[in-house]
């Protein structure tokens, strides 16, 4: 439960501030896709096992953290695409000003990378000490 507390926020701290920086350039259009696409990368990268731990480790490959790096690309180009071309987007007024909720960044991104976040997170979950995943389970033998 706390780690998937830990990546729900690391996700949404990396999705608010890519998306805080887009909404700031005021990048939108074809930018939308690529900003919730780069979100969902960098949750990828960032979250779980970071990319430099693989890199440091020489039993680990860094392929896993890239390959969750391309998946959350997708995973965030998708999330964007559901909730503004699916459901049609919705209007969310903020500081008096009304926009699309894809308009807002930062609160989409926020929820894209809480999202990704806390699946990753807990995906990414190191082995508990004393118990190893590689020793099959001892069977009683039947009787």
């Amino acid at each position: 439960m706390l780690r998937l507390l830990l990546g729900f926020l690391k996700g949404l701290v990396i999705g608010g501030a890519v998306g805080y920086g887009a909404y700031y350039l005021d990048l939108g259009g074809v930018f939308h896709w690529i900003t919730y696409g780069v979100i969902g990368a960098l949750v990828g990268l960032l979250v779980g096992r970071p990319v430099w731990s693989h890199l440091m480790d020489r039993s680990s490959t860094a392929w896993t953290a890239l390959l969750k790096g391309i998946v959350g690309y997708g995973v965030g180009v998708g999330l964007f695409a559901l909730a503004a071309k699916v459901w049609g987007g919705f209007d969310l007024t903020i500081a008096d000003q009304t926009r699309v909720l894809h308009d807002w960044q930062f609160v989409l991104g926020g929820a894209i990378g809480a999202l990704y976040g806390a699946f990753v997170e807990v995906d990414d979950a190191p082995a508990r000490p004393g118990k190893s995943q590689d020793t099959p389970v001892a069977r009683k033998p039947r009787a």
